[in-house]
């Protein structure tokens, strides 16, 4: 029963994933006035998640149910096709958000451990 924990393991490569995001983001703006530099951007983790296990499709009760602010924002990841006259193509605006953006993944990774630790202890500790 508790040989193979999906759960744990979706929350770990979330987290990882965000911290991926955060080690990018900072590239991005340590290299902000480099000429030439093309800024780089990491796959959201749901379209990773279902390349590399097949994923899950989230059912919804309504259309828009979850909004359309997270489609396009993962949308818009990958779209650095504006560049400043010496060819640099971060902007740093966009790189605040991408930072928030881990760091609520981060947490949300964080939140789906330990509620899963806590229903996992109160399942044990019924028995």
């Amino acid at each position: 029963m508790f040989q193979n924990l999906d759960v744990f393991k979706t929350a770990m490569s979330l987290a990882s994933h965000a911290g991926v995001k955060q080690a990018v983001t900072a590239q991005n703006v340590a290299n902000s006035d480099t000429p030439g530099y093309r800024s780089k951007a990491v796959k959201p983790f749901n379209e990773l998640f279902q390349q590399t296990s097949g994923g899950f499709e989230l059912r919804t009760t309504r259309t828009g149910h979850f909004g359309e602010m997270d489609r396009q924002s993962a949308a818009l990841v990958g779209s650095a096709s504006d560049s400043d006259p010496n060819g640099n193509s971060v902007a740093i605006e966009t790189e605040i958000l991408n930072s928030v953006d881990a760091k609520r993944q981060h947490d949300r990774a964080l939140a789906v451990y330990r509620a899963s630790l806590g229903m996992l202890r109160s399942t044990l500790s019924k028995q």
